[in-house]
């Protein structure tokens, strides 16, 4: 049964956490549960969903889940697996999943995902991009994308926030060519259900990288949370998009695909005016950021179908 709106379970698998209001990775993690039901089995590194998530002795969890290291969600997710494999128990819709965030998973992580992929464990792993270290006070990650303000890259008169472009982990884990990838929004949760749903049930290692706001590091009202996150995608800052790898496709570079392709963009200074993070950036950082967005669109234009 396709998973949409009106045939999504009713039932909670994600509840009574301690998350900030307005968080959007806790919202990423709840609606992936909701789509993968409750023989899934969760891993989750030292994060803001592991610190709101298991409070002793209240686990926010309806599903079997656990704790890893902070660099080791994907090894840990792959002993998971072979154990549940060795011992014949797992239902047929057992889906073994990690949800970690972008340090967790572009800079501590990237090793223990680099090599899950490699040997194509049956794993889902999704990576709510928050773009900072939120859980340990807001400092930067390879994630953080340009001009924006942490308490480790920070903006004033003389300072101008991070200096480097957000890491493009969707094209790295593509490079692996991973059976599935995709990248979504909390802002357009139909599309992330709907790539949750074609990850569950595809075989080998999954990833997927879901834009997940967190109004306390960006600086704007809890309320405003979902606003935000469509509005990353409207204005070009975020795509949404697909790759099959050459396992599905077989095709041997696999296929990329855009699931949203705008013929316009919103304006990107209202986006970034509305949060704190951005408030030191000048006329010129705002034609860089939007420089570098159609840079990487051209790109995605022209090579992707």
């Amino acid at each position: 049964m396709t998973v949409n709106a009106r045939t999504i379970t009713d039932e909670e698998f994600f509840y009574g956490h301690k998350a900030c209001p307005g968080c959007g990775g806790a919202l990423a993690v709840r609606a992936a549960l909701k789509v993968l039901g409750p023989h899934a089995v969760a891993a989750l590194p030292a994060g803001c969903m592991s610190a709101t998530g298991f409070n002793f002795p209240q686990l926010a969890f309806g599903n079997n889940a656990m704790i890893t290291p902070f660099g080791g969600t994907a090894a840990v997710l792959s002993g998971i697996e072979a154990g549940l494999r060795a011992q014949g128990i797992a239902p047929d819709d057992c889906t073994v999943v990690g949800f970690a965030g972008d340090g967790g998973t572009a800079d501590i992580g990237l090793q223990a995902l680099s090599g899950a992929i490699d040997r194509n464990d049956n794993v889902l792993y999704i990576c709510y991009d928050n773009e900072a270290y939120m859980n340990t006070g807001i400092q930067k990650s390879s994630l953080t994308p340009f001009g924006a303000s942490t308490t480790t890259t920070p903006a004033g008169k003389r300072e101008h926030g991070c200096l480097t472009q957000k890491k493009s982990l969707f094209d790295i884990v593509a490079a692996h060519r991973i059976p599935y990838a995709a990248t979504a929004s909390v802002g357009y949760l139909n599309d992330f259900i709907k790539k949750v749903e074609r990850a569950r049930d595809i075989k080998g290692t999954r990833f997927i990288h879901v834009m997940a706001p967190c109004p306390v590091g960006w600086g704007f009202p809890s309320a405003d949370m979902v606003d935000v996150a469509k509005e990353i995608v409207d204005t070009g800052l975020w795509y949404l998009a697909e790759y099959e790898g050459p396992a599905l496709t077989g095709t041997p570079g696999g296929t990329f695909r855009l699931t949203r392709n705008p013929k316009r963009f919103a304006p990107i200074e209202p986006y970034l005016r509305r949060q704190g993070r951005f408030s030191a950036d000048d006329a010129a950082d705002l034609a860089a950021i939007e420089a570098a967005r159609d840079t990487r669109w051209a790109y995605m234009r022209e090579c992707w179908e």
